[in-house]
């Protein structure tokens, strides 16, 4: 088995990487999935602007096609060289997990496989037959700790000669995290607006980024907890006129489900009611939005939670993705969580 840990991959990448024929990359945050698809794509050598040499399949085209990945693997390009077959959307697709395990056991020569999955429990049908190869590297993409996120922001502030304050630091790591492509398109767009400033100050932050939180986009989260479709509609109306990003209020109710997890899981853990994890867990919530929490940690369970973190972290990657759908997108999805919370409540 040739796991690849979160700290190992930049070192995986740039020595090891193309030592693989086969990589799967898998986890709850789809961002940090596709950019690390993307970057061992670079990696591979093969003309990605090539569409005889880049074969991108999305995993439905395997469904309706069982053999349709082996076909591809095994073809002869049309002008020799290698290919990349590149499969989006995976979960545990018999199909799919059938076909990894005959190309594991026979790696090809002339040809590379990514497969971009969701978040595949232990145990499970692709994970097992990745896991158990040494022909596969498997690369678990969880979301990004402090650790990370700070590398992330050096990164890019550097690429425009920033600094940041600590304090300007702070306040920016909280709006970050949950998706690895909307925080580092956050942090190059605060970089963009601060562009020859020297430094970042806490005010470059909030006038920004911030606005995203504000009163209109907490009030759209809020109601979306409560289950309140048309106090969310209208929320969402504000939040339109406003020209605040849709996108933004997605990655706002992702921070709070994730919140949600972290006291859910506490609860079942210890026993404890919801309002004895709020005293811990939730004392830096305003106090107008502890009885809504409190109210969602007795609606909604462990796995419903982590259901609703993996639609929410879909659609955040679809509107990057689709940016001209980024509104309907972030409205859909949004309404949808709202109408959950409502059967729940």
């Amino acid at each position: 088995m040739a796991e690849i840990k979160s700290h190992e991959f930049d070192g995986f990448l740039q020595n090891a990487a193309r030592n693989y024929r086969l990589f799967v990359i898998y986890g709850p945050d789809r961002g940090l999935v596709s950019e690390r698809a993307g970057q061992i794509a670079g990696k591979t050598g093969v003309d990605l602007n090539d569409p005889f040499s880049l074969i991108k399949l999305d995993v439905s085209d395997l469904q309706s096609d069982a053999g349709r990945l082996l076909d591809e693997v095994n073809a002869i390009g049309l002008f020799g060289g290698e290919k990349l077959v590149w499969i989006r959307g995976a979960a545990n697709e018999k199909s799919l997990v059938d076909s990894l395990q005959i190309i594991a056991d026979n790696p090809p020569d002339s040809s590379f496989v990514i497969i971009e999955a969701g978040d595949l429990k232990k145990g499970s049908g692709l994970r097992k037959v990745a896991e158990s190869s040494k022909a596969v590297a498997t690369i678990p993409c969880y979301t990004d700790d402090i650790r990370a996120l700070n590398s992330l922001i050096d990164t890019e502030l550097a690429n425009e000669n920033l600094r940041i304050t600590p304090a300007a630091r702070q306040v920016l790591l909280e709006f970050l995290g949950g998706d690895r492509i909307a925080s580092r398109n956050e942090v190059r767009k605060l970089a963009l607006y601060c562009r020859g400033q020297g430094t970042i100050e806490e005010d470059h932050v909030t006038d920004i980024i911030g606005d995203a939180s504000a009163i209109s986009a907490d009030d759209a989260v809020d109601a979306i907890l409560k289950g309140d479709s048309e106090a969310f509609l209208h929320a969402m109306q504000k939040i339109a006129s406003s020209k605040t990003p849709m996108f933004l209020v997605l990655q706002g109710c992702l921070r709070q489900f994730q919140l949600l997890d972290v006291m859910r899981t506490e609860m079942d853990e210890k026993r404890v009611p919801p309002a004895q994890v709020m005293q811990t867990l939730g004392r830096h919530l305003h106090f107008r939005r502890k009885p809504i929490i409190e109210q969602a940690l007795k609606s909604w369970t462990a796995p419903a939670i982590a259901r609703e973190m993996n639609r929410l972290q879909a659609a955040i990657l679809q509107t990057r993705q689709r940016a001209s759908l980024e509104d309907t997108i972030a409205t859909q999805t949004l309404l949808a969580t709202t109408l959950q919370s409502a059967r729940k409540g």
